[in-house]
């Protein structure tokens, strides 16, 4: 069967097989599940920062949430356009992500050392899933991976420079 005729099969036929498009809508799933947990996170965090750098660690947690709630559509929404669910449950999330809970209430230092990891596990999701993109030449995916990138790189930096 062609790579044309296994698509059409699924009902969707974008240009690359029904394997490639499974595959990448995975690690799209992944990528999901990263973004949430990392949201989660850095939520808590915010809610939870104390110490000098309380006013800047809050507002500066404040906004990569904000940004990550709005990533976490865009990424569920180009699972959805690729024709399959995306993962929406704690339970699936957990199984999926690469990013871990926090234990306790770590300080204000230590919460910006975590957070500046978690981006960059991010990004390490998102690079992974770039030879199934490259191979299928799925170009929007490649589009959203790559300005994943940018932001999580980005904000791992700015973190960092928190830290001195």
């Amino acid at each position: 069967m062609s790579k044309g005729k296994k698509a059409e099969k699924a009902g969707i036929d974008l240009g690359f097989d029904d394997a490639q498009r499974v595959a990448i809508a995975g690690g799209l799933s992944r990528l999901l599940a990263d973004t949430y947990t990392l949201y989660l996170k850095t939520h808590n965090f915010h809610w939870n920062v104390t110490g000098p750098q309380f006013n800047s660690l809050h507002l500066m947690f404040e906004g990569q949430y904000t940004e990550l709630a709005l990533a976490v559509d865009l990424i569920a929404e180009r699972i959805r356009a690729l024709g399959e669910p995306a993962p929406g449950s704690y339970s699936a999330y957990a199984k999926l992500s690469s990013i871990k809970e926090a234990d306790g209430v770590p300080s204000a230092t230590e919460m910006v050392k975590i957070l500046a990891e978690d981006q960059l596990a991010v990004v390490r999701t998102a690079r992974a899933i770039f030879p199934l993109v490259d191979a299928a030449n799925d170009e929007p995916t490649a589009d959203l991976l790559t300005q994943r990138m940018q932001v999580h790189e980005k904000t791992a930096w700015m973190l960092r420079a928190n830290l001195g």
